[in-house]
């Protein structure tokens, strides 16, 4: 019964904020604007996000079905504060088999081939190329070879416009060498430098800069994807053109890790592809819907395989794991950590130019 009052709340919710939220806007001029399709979503949403987001939490345990304590915030989109994260990190890396046999050979090994019949395995293909984190599940129904691989992501160029917009949620991410000496060793370095790579290709790229972990002049790392969603939303209903999503973070590991790979003769940070599935185990996640989730799924699926192929050694393993991350507002978006605080700013701009190769390669439809 409670099940199906929170399921009619949500109905009425709905209902409500499509009156209360229209589908076009007046200019500045008085001219009537459609508004971009994920700022709609994000405006309705957010409302009852912000509103009644105390209706759905669970009454029997004092958490919410992501596990935060009543006092917490509900709807946060985020990894949790970082003490959190890395300390969750270090118990992931072991459990997850970073370091089990790999199908991929070694840096200077040849490439293994993989046959369309291997990768329709479907417990072949989560075992060599997903790791699935316990608040979510991927179903034999999703995770599809055909669909990941048939998935059409090329793109058209328009150098006129913006077409790709970078961004860091967590834009306070450091590397190893930071410091007052070496201001410059952050994640948002990295960003400048794959624009520019991307720039070089043909790409017309926004990076935005905006520091949404930082309120008050103090880190907050808990709310950050909302205030992210906050600030990209604006920038997509001003440029409604861009349909590739990046948000570039720095992962967490054991201090005692080092995420280094060899690409063409240079140190270089690994880079995993990190998914939000906006699902439990027990389903999808009603209030935190991603009409794009197979899209995002193929995006980071055909990055990865490509990789694997021309850069053996240099991603982990694509993360699955339970909430959104503000990866529903485009077909084409991808969370991608770039090494961990235990990499230098070099070896993480090192991992730029295999990234920036990549994402020509899979949106030329190469």
């Amino acid at each position: 019964m409670n099940k199906l009052v929170s399921w009619l709340i949500q109905l009425l919710l709905l209902v409500l904020l499509q009156i209360r939220y229209p589908a076009a806007v007046r200019t500045e001029t008085g001219a009537v604007r459609e508004q971009d399709p994920a700022y709609k979503i994000y405006q309705r949403y957010r409302y009852a996000y912000d509103t009644y987001g105390y209706l759905f939490l669970s009454e029997n345990t004092g958490e919410d079905s992501q596990g935060r304590r009543d006092g917490e915030q509900s709807f946060q989109e985020g990894k949790g504060s970082l003490e959190q994260e890395e300390v969750l990190q270090e118990g992931e890396e072991k459990k997850d088999g970073f370091q089990e046999e790999s199908l991929w050979p070694k840096e200077g090994e040849e490439a293994a081939q993989i046959t369309l019949a291997q990768l329709q395995d479907y417990d072949f293909l989560m075992k060599h190329f997903y790791s699935v984190h316990a608040s979510t599940t991927a179903g034999r129904d999703l995770m599809k070879a055909d669909m990941l691989l048939g998935t059409g992501m090329k793109l058209e160029q328009n150098p006129q416009v913006p077409q790709i917009l970078i961004y860091h949620t967590h834009s306070q991410e450091t590397y190893a060498d930071y410091g007052s000496e070496n201001p410059e060793a952050t994640i948002v370095s990295c960003g400048e430098y794959l624009a520019e790579l991307l720039r070089d290709r043909g790409w017309n790229v926004i990076h935005d800069t905006g520091t949404y972990d930082i309120q008050g002049g103090k880190l907050d790392r808990n709310r950050a994807y909302n205030y992210a969603l906050d600030g990209i939303t604006g920038i997509l209903q001003e440029n409604p053109e861009i349909q590739v999503i990046l948000d570039l973070h720095r992962d967490g590991v054991k201090e005692g890790t080092r995420l280094i790979s060899q690409v063409n003769g240079k140190e270089t940070a690994k880079i995993m592809f990190f998914h939000g599935m906006s699902r439990t185990p027990e389903g999808e996640i009603a209030y935190l819907p991603n009409p794009y989730l197979k899209e995002n799924l193929a995006f980071a699926f055909q990055m990865q395989f490509a990789a694997e192929g021309l850069y053996p050694g240099y991603t982990r393993k694509i993360y699955l794991k339970g909430l959104r991350y503000n990866l529903h507002l485009r077909g084409r978006s991808a969370l991608i950590e770039v090494g961990a605080q235990t990499n230098t700013l070099q070896e993480a701009m090192n991992a730029m130019e295999p990234l920036a190769d990549l994402l020509d390669r899979v949106l030329q439809g190469n």
